[in-house]
């Protein structure tokens, strides 16, 4: 288990404290819902944490492959809708990975991207395309 501690602060703003680290991040209400748009959103926070588990669970995989996954990167494109209520409407992701791999590493890592619990984790509601550009 891990806890984390959020406090309100004012403004539409949180601080949010790791409790096995102790580090804290900030959160702002976007501009297009009455915030400054300052720092992260709180949806902001699961497009990261969708990319950060992909890219991690990769990293795993590549791990224990010997293989380098250094310099990869992944952008997550976020989309809110409005109906029927306000919310993440679509997770766009796009991978862009430098390392030199066989077709069956590609399809390897590519496989264990989908199987993040992030991933697993976001309601089937949402649209989560994913993209992999590799440069070998």
């Amino acid at each position: 288990m891990v806890e984390i501690t959020i406090s309100y602060e004012g403004s539409l703003r949180c601080n949010a404290t790791h409790g096995p680290s102790g580090t804290t991040i900030c959160t702002d209400a976007p501009r297009d819902n009455h915030g400054k748009g300052e720092s992260f959103s709180p949806t902001d926070l699961v497009a990261t944490a969708l990319g950060s588990c992909m890219l991690t669970i990769m990293g795993i995989v590549a791990q224990k492959h010997q293989i380098d996954l250094s310099g990869a990167t992944v952008t997550v494109q976020k989309e809110m809708i409005t109906q029927p209520v306000r919310r993440i409407g679509r997770l766009a992701v796009h991978f862009k990975i430098p390392a030199k791999v066989t077709p069956e590493q590609r399809q390897m890592l590519e496989n264990a991207a989908h199987t993040c619990p992030v991933h697993k984790s976001v309601h089937p509601d949402i649209e989560i395309p994913v993209t992999f550009e590799w440069k070998s």
